[in-house]
């Protein structure tokens, strides 16, 4: 099916002629981006349908047969993502082309170039089939956040930008290490076909696939804000441009995508390797949500509090991804959309007020009296419920079924009262935010300035989500059952890449 390759093509397309021609106006580079995002989006929901039926597409680069080729795999995951990926770019590149006086397109160079080739890694690193180009798509997207991160410049981004730089540069050497590994004791770099290597390895080389996997884990737990290695996000979510950070709450997602993939796929017949990872993910994870809900508590703009807001997502989502169940990755995966869409929200929300608010911008201090505030008022409390897990909207159903779906008698003696206490810390952070930036005001003179009317449509846009999520939420939830029972069973992946080769090892 050739439609699978469309969602590299594109990006890949419209990136390389925005390169080219970045001397257009830039009119015309908002229309070939929306147009790239546009189509994406199409693309992906097709594939999506076409993914629903249960079974595995694949795709062979130049004909040839995997293990001998690359491969890109559409399941029912990878197209989750493709459209929540999609979605995503169509907003925040929408959302850049708005603007006071000037437009966040505006304030660098090859804005729009630099988004498709974003997308580009983005969409391949769920696609592949193939370790070694997974961490290709990895760099691919990385370097284009790297740019991201510096539009605009200012020293907060440059200070920012140094550090996210670092921590990535030693994760990919990770990447390479533990790579090297896996290809010198099995000798291929497939996912399916090194799955069924490391099932017939002898107990004598093991250890050299525990240790490579442990370097991965800890690769992916830097991609994904994972508590030790989270201490990057705070300062370059906070610093980046609004539309870029919304784009970004969909990177950490992609860390977490890559452990479900590896260690669900990859290393699912040693369950030597998979017990000793999930154990040791299970405490990581309880610790990055307790300690993001502690620094959201202590963030003193909505840009700060949004960045561990993120964190707190990625405890979450790791907590329930450790339990290694069908019920918690189905809870998770339909979590994983709302908290994506919501911290989205909460990064733009913070850029207008951050221009609506002169003087005190998005920080958590008085201001004048503002002349929209029962509209933007009105958007922060219903994003604020969304988020906090408030019925009735996505936010409760997501949790109230990961907490459901928590049976283990240690689970519900950890996981279900550090969820429900930073559950509850955030809803204060929020709270104490929103009355400093939109209930108590000083006596200065009321503001003149009014909320962007696009802008502030695009968020609402955005927010609807939530809603068709909760609306939409037995289905959605059938959907994410359905992901859940395909991940959990490996040997038809494997089957599906492999076709006969995978009879012939067995």
């Amino acid at each position: 099916m050739h439609l699978m390759i469309l969602p590299i093509l594109i990006p890949l397309f419209f990136g390389a002629m925005l390169t080219v021609l970045h001397a257009l106006n830039i009119k015309d580079q908002r229309g070939l981006s929306l147009l790239s995002a546009g189509a994406q989006v199409v693309v992906a929901i097709i594939l999506l349908q076409h993914a629903m039926s249960g079974d595995y597409s694949i795709y062979q680069l130049g004909n040839w047969q995997a293990p001998f080729g690359i491969v890109l795999v559409l399941d029912q995951l990878s197209a989750l993502m493709l459209v929540l990926i999609a979605t995503l770019s169509v907003f925040c590149i929408a959302y850049a082309t708005t603007g006071h006086k000037k437009t966040h397109d505006q304030a660098g160079a090859h804005f729009h170039a630099l988004i498709q080739f974003q997308l580009l890694g983005l969409n391949g690193a769920v696609l592949t089939g193939d370790m070694f180009n997974l961490f290709v798509f990895f760099e691919i997207l990385l370097i284009a956040s790297y740019a991201l991160l510096l539009h605009g410049g200012g020293r907060a981004r440059s200070r920012a930008g140094l550090r996210y730089v670092i921590i990535n540069l030693v994760g990919s050497a990770l990447f390479l290490i533990a790579l090297g590994v896996l290809y010198g004791i099995t000798g291929t770099l497939n996912m399916a076909d090194m799955a069924l290597r490391i099932k017939a390895l002898p107990a004598s080389e093991l250890p050299f696939i525990h240790a490579a996997g442990a370097l991965l884990l800890i690769v992916f737990g830097i991609k994904a804000a994972m508590l030790p290695l989270l201490f990057w996000l705070p300062r370059a979510y906070a610093a980046a441009a609004a539309p870029i950070a919304a784009l970004f709450a969909i990177m950490t997602k992609i860390g977490i995508y890559a452990i479900i993939r590896v260690f669900y796929l990859v290393f699912q017949n040693d369950t030597g390797l998979n017990e000793q990872i999930f154990q040791s993910l299970w405490p990581l994870a309880l610790a990055t949500l307790a300690f993001g809900a502690v620094g959201a508590l202590g963030a003193w703009s909505l840009r700060g509090l949004t960045a561990w807001m993120v964190i707190v997502s990625v405890g979450t989502l790791l907590a329930s991804v450790a339990q290694h169940s069908q019920p918690s990755l189905a809870a998770a995966l339909f979590y994983l959309l709302h908290t994506t869409l919501l911290t989205a929200v909460f990064f733009l929300l913070a850029d207008i007020f951050h221009h609506y608010r002169p003087g005190p911008r998005d920080y958590f201090v008085t201001g004048p009296r503002s002349q929209d505030r029962t509209l933007l008022g009105g958007l922060f409390f219903l994003a604020a419920v969304a988020f906090a897990g408030l019925p009735p909207l996505s936010g409760f159903i997501s949790k109230f079924w990961i907490l459901q779906s928590t049976t283990a008698p240690w689970a519900y003696a950890l996981f279900w009262p550090i969820l429900l206490v930073s559950s509850l810390i955030i809803i204060i952070a929020l709270s104490r935010g929103g009355s400093a930036l939109l209930w108590r005001q000083n006596k200065q003179p009321a503001t003149t300035v009014r909320a962007p009317l696009l802008a502030t449509g695009i968020v609402m846009t955005m927010l609807f989500g939530s809603i068709l999520l909760s609306v939409f939420a037995q289905p959605i939830m059938e959907f994410t059952q359905s992901t859940a029972a395909q991940l959990l069973a490996p040997e038809r992946y494997i089957e599906a890449v492999l076709g006969g080769l995978a009879n012939a090892n067995h």
